[in-house]
């Protein structure tokens, strides 16, 4: 019924299409016409359709004659040298029907799936320049600076030529450089320029001179699906040193570097003892078990208990390979799985040290292991670690203790400041020890990570490229400076963070594209309202796609890929191999070597050569080996001899956990019609094989074992390996969706205090926003003591914050509203006094063409907007703690995330309430000093008969200054209570 409807009516993606191609038509009616224009003419258009904006013609109205000056402007530039990247390039593009259909989506906010070589970025000039005529900021996004810099270049001079400015952002570039950047009508750059410039904006700038962003209109993000998708579950954050941080990490590592020893030589014992068994029993080889002996019986034991401590043994995947052995370990797996058998569980993985769970990137400590821990803390010289270490304190019980003591107050509250100090220690070492044996069990150098020039560098894990400048947080990345002996960096505290997600969906107007976004087109949908369009291709796609070749062993995989290189190689065609980290394209490197076969290496280490390499990837005969983050945005030229030879050649290595990057790496050949191949090779020793596969695939491989080194073919295991991918997939979304769930509870804090922020920044008059803070705080006072019967509490409070005195009688007769309005005058007026007093104080001792009153109104601003700042950081600390500590409810049938929204709901009341009160409470406490250097000129200024004062007159006449100034300030803060901190100076 629906199929029959789809062919009457047509998908919703071709009605789509039908009505952009009526456009593209309309386009093509204007290009003709243009083409007696001079140069001159089609610059004039530009300002023609600025004013037609202004006038109130609708941007949608404007889209065809827009399209079609780029167009013909692109026509005009076809054979003139253009400079980009260092180097002359001859232009050699005019947008075709499929480019125009895909800037339509983008302008109408889709994301335009275009295939690899289509021209996505001269696709994305003509909704650029449409929308930058509304005089808004304009955004392009790339993946990495290099692309900013060549597209702007490269691109840029069409808007040029146009009569708009284009410029684009770099990581190097200063503030004032950054400003100027975004007064341009388009802009280029990174995801992370545009979010961190953002933050910087929002949560570091003083003043409205110092932001360098104009707002978020339009925006266009290349590799949308990268940038959206990927890289979403990695918030952007601004970070610096953390208050009140104790490392631990250089006196736990060895500790810690001991046991993970005893458990991998633990489980390398267990492996051998049972490879020794199940070869006396003939089990080895292609021999089948066709009789469970106790001896058998034991060494699969042993086998499952090595695949619960060193998931990557290699006796244990060599042992594997036997599909009986395989089926008999998952069959202990189900056993042990069963809620029954859980005790009998345990007291299996009691005999090891530390229980690693691979699927889940979690690993536990057993009670050998903590064991382990104490008795060697106690051997070690120096070290005072015990069982403790993993056991929290009961504050409140040990406080309870404490009063039952017979001792004095003070000696409780000493005994009380030593216990929470021991509680803060005891806490901070658990946390290294968690995050050094994270370091240890589950992070690997050359695949999450890389040492360069004595430092950790983050690898994306799906782009693989280094990310140089970001670090692991809560101290991971400490734990692994440790596991590698480099220097320790100190732990950071966040200032200010956003998701990639939520930044982008700040933008009135978002669009994107892509050559791989159908397959997460609900994500998109669901996440960020954009359609995902499919663009059909300029020339049919002439790619020979080969069925995948399964191989039971890493080993045998390896050996055919080896063949396969070899045998390609020898037609001339170029051969493009990716991989799925810096670990096996080495790997990989090193056995192309021993075959003598001349090759290029793209990885994380050399990511610097990533435009060249992959340039060159298309001459006959090369053979080019790179990480998934092959060729992004750089498409690979084939030469007229690698034609004919058969085109590109791309080989994967392995199936990657998401479809996308597979496709990705495919498109890598065939582009615009070119002639060429792809191939997988997969191994049942694969991550991703060996996580998320089927257990059915091991039923079949114990039927269908091929011999050794021959492919296995059917098709249960294709879709096996497609089912397991999307398994994949549904667990990240899962996990992108749970970042975004959080992070949008957060996100209407953020613009809350950000736009209080804003108002502060770019108020012409602050003393009127400073006045009706201070009216707020006093109607949170009044309302706190609103059902006190006694007044005293109410007036110690006011009195012990602002200089006011009332007496009972002046509010004893008054209801609670007009009570709160006397106080709130009276409080009002004292602030105006004061401001008054220190404008008198600065036209004493500042310079005549200096405004007093401004400089009065910068130190409100800047103390408003510190004190925001500084509370929001305590803030997000907090929600950072609690965050780590909800999902702990769950264990109490409470679903974490409403336990998450509820309590940061309520801490956010108490942050406006503490904000209103901290801000209220200093703006009564700011002195204006004289600047020192102007008291020593007059102090050293000889009076006639007088002699010049010598050092210590002048040291005691400064301090007398300074102390006089202090007792002023306390003459007009009279009543306040003693524990009230002293007078800030503001100078």
């Amino acid at each position: 019924m629906f199929g029959l409807l789809k062919k009457f009516f047509g998908t919703a993606q071709a009605r789509t299409l039908k009505k952009y191609e009526k456009l593209v038509q309309k386009v093509h009616f204007f290009e003709e016409s243009y083409q007696l224009f001079s140069e001159e003419d089609l610059r004039n258009k530009t300002a023609e359709f600025k004013k037609r904006i202004t006038e109130g013609e609708p941007l949608d109205n404007l889209l065809p004659e827009a399209y079609a000056v780029v167009k013909t402007m692109c026509k005009r530039l076809v054979g003139e040298q253009i400079h980009v990247s260092g180097y002359d390039q001859k232009w050699d593009m005019i947008p075709y029907d499929v480019q125009i259909l895909g800037a339509i989506a983008m302008h109408f906010g889709s994301i335009s799936e275009m295939q690899t070589g289509e021209g996505k970025t001269l696709t994305a000039s003509m909704p650029l320049y449409l929308n930058a005529l509304t005089g808004e900021p304009v955004h392009l996004v790339t993946v990495n600076d290099y692309l900013a810099k060549r597209d702007c270049e490269w691109i840029g001079v069409i808007f040029l030529r146009l009569g708009l400015s284009v410029g684009h952002l770099s990581t190097d570039m200063n503030p004032q450089s950054r400003a100027e950047i975004y007064k341009k009508d388009i802009v280029y750059g990174t995801a992370s320029e545009f979010g961190f410039d953002y933050l910087r904006d929002h949560s570091m700038a003083m003043n409205k001179q110092e932001q360098v962003q104009r707002g978020q209109y339009f925006v266009i993000v290349d590799e949308i699906d990268s940038v959206l998708i990927d890289e979403a579950r990695t918030p952007l954050i601004i970070s610096g040193p953390a208050a009140n941080k104790r490392q631990m990490y250089d006196l736990l590592k060895e500790g810690v570097s001991h046991i993970v020893k005893k458990q991998r030589d633990y489980c390398r014992k267990l492996a051998l003892q049972a490879k020794k068994d199940l070869e006396k029993e003939g089990i080895i080889g292609e021999n089948k078990l066709r009789k469970k002996t106790p001896s058998i019986k034991e060494a699969i034991g042993r086998l499952w208990l090595v695949s619960k401590g060193t998931p990557r043994n290699p006796t244990l995947k060599t042992l594997k390979e036997h599909p009986d052995i395989r089926a008999e370990i998952e069959q202990l797996e189900t056993y042990y799985y069963s809620e029954q058998n859980k005790e009998e569980k345990n007291e299996a993985l009691s005999a090891l040290y530390i229980v690693v769970d691979e699927r889940a990137s979690e690993y536990e400590l057993t009670d050998k292991g903590i064991d382990l821990w104490t008795s060697y803390n106690k051997n070690a010289s120096g070290s005072q670690g015990t069982s403790d270490d993993f056991m929290m304190l009961d504050l409140g019980f040990e406080y309870e203790k404490i009063e039952e003591e017979d001792l004095s107050s003070a000696e409780k509250m000493q005994k009380k400041l030593a216990l929470r100090k021991e509680d803060a220690l005891r806490k901070e070492r658990a946390h290294n020890l968690r995050q050094l044996f994270r370091a240890h069990l589950l992070m690997e150098k050359d695949v999450d990570y890389i040492v360069q020039n004595q430092k950790i560098v983050i690898i994306d894990e799906n782009t693989g490229r280094p990310q140089p400048g970001r670090r692991f947080s809560d101290g991971l990345h400490q734990a692994i400076e440790a596991k590698e002996g480099v220097k320790i960096q100190g732990e950071t505290q966040t200032y200010a963070t956003i998701t990639l997600q939520n930044y982008f969906r700040m933008y009135k107007k978002l669009a994107g594209m892509t050559g791989t976004a159908m397959t997460e087109a609900a994500e998109f949908k669901e996440l960020y309202h954009l359609d995902v369009l499919e663009i059909p291709t300029h020339k049919q796609c002439v790619r020979q796609d080969f069925d995948d070749e399964i191989y039971m062993t890493e080993r045998e995989k390896y050996a055919a890929i080896i063949q396969e290189i070899v045998s390609i190689h020898e037609k001339g065609q170029p051969i493009l191999i990716g991989t799925e980290s810096v670990e096996v394209s080495e790997k990989f490197s090193q056995i192309l070597k021993k075959n003598r076969l001349h090759h290029t290496v793209l990885n994380a280490k050399n990511h610097a050569k990533e435009a060249e390499i992959i340039a060159s990837a298309g001459i006959e005969g090369a053979i080019t080996l790179a990480t998934n983050m092959a060729g992004r945005g750089t498409d690979i030229k084939l030469t007229k001899a690698a034609c004919l030879a058969g085109g590109l050649y791309v080989i994967g290595t392995t199936r990657h956990q998401s479809r996308r990057i597979d496709r990705q790496l495919r498109g890598r050949s065939g582009r615009l019609g070119d002639p060429g191949a792809s191939k997988f090779f997969v191994s049942f020793e694969d991550s991703l094989m060996r996580l998320f596969a089927s257990p059915r695939m091991t039923s079949v491989l114990q039927r269908f074992r091929p011999p050794e080194g021959e492919p296995i073919s059917a098709k249960v295991l294709n879709k096996s390996i497609e089912t397991a991918q999307k398994r994949v997939e549904q667990r990240n979304y899962g996990m992108r969706k749970h970042t975004l769930e959080y992070d949008d509870v957060m996100n209407k804090q953020r613009q809350e205090i950000y736009a209080f922020r804003e108002e502060v920044m770019h108020a012409s008059d602050p003393e009127h926003i400073a006045e009706e803070i201070i009216a707020k705080a006093i109607t949170l006072v009044c309302s706190e003591f609103a059902e006190e019967t006694s007044m005293q509490n109410l007036l110690s409070s006011l009195m012990s914050h602002y200089p006011v005195h009332f007496s009972e009688e002046e509010l004893s007769g008054e209801n609670s509203a007009s009570k709160e309005e006397l106080i709130r005058e009276k409080v009002l007026e004292e602030f105006r006094k004061k401001c008054a007093m220190q404008m008198e104080q600065m036209t004493e001792f500042s310079s005549p063409d200096k405004d007093p009153s401004s400089v009065i109104q910068e130190v409100i601003r800047n103390l408003m907007i510190r004190k925001t700042d500084l509370l929001w950081q305590e803030h997000l600390l907090g929600i950072d703690h609690l965050r780590s500590d909800v999902h702990l409810r769950a264990v109490g049938q409470k679903d974490p995330l409403i336990e998450f929204k509820e309590e940061a709901f309520l801490r956010f009341e108490g942050l406006s309430f503490e904000l209103y009160q901290e801000i209220a409470r200093d703006l009564f406490r700011f002195e204006m000093v004289r600047p020192q250097e102007q008291l020593l000129q007059k102090l050293l200024q000889k009076e006639p008969g007088k002699d010049r004062p010598s050092l210590e007159e002048l040291i005691e006449t400064m301090r007398s200054n300074n102390d006089a100034a202090g007792k002023n300030g306390q003459k007009r803060q009279k009543n306040k209570s003693s524990s009230n901190p002293p007078n800030k100076s503001l100078r």
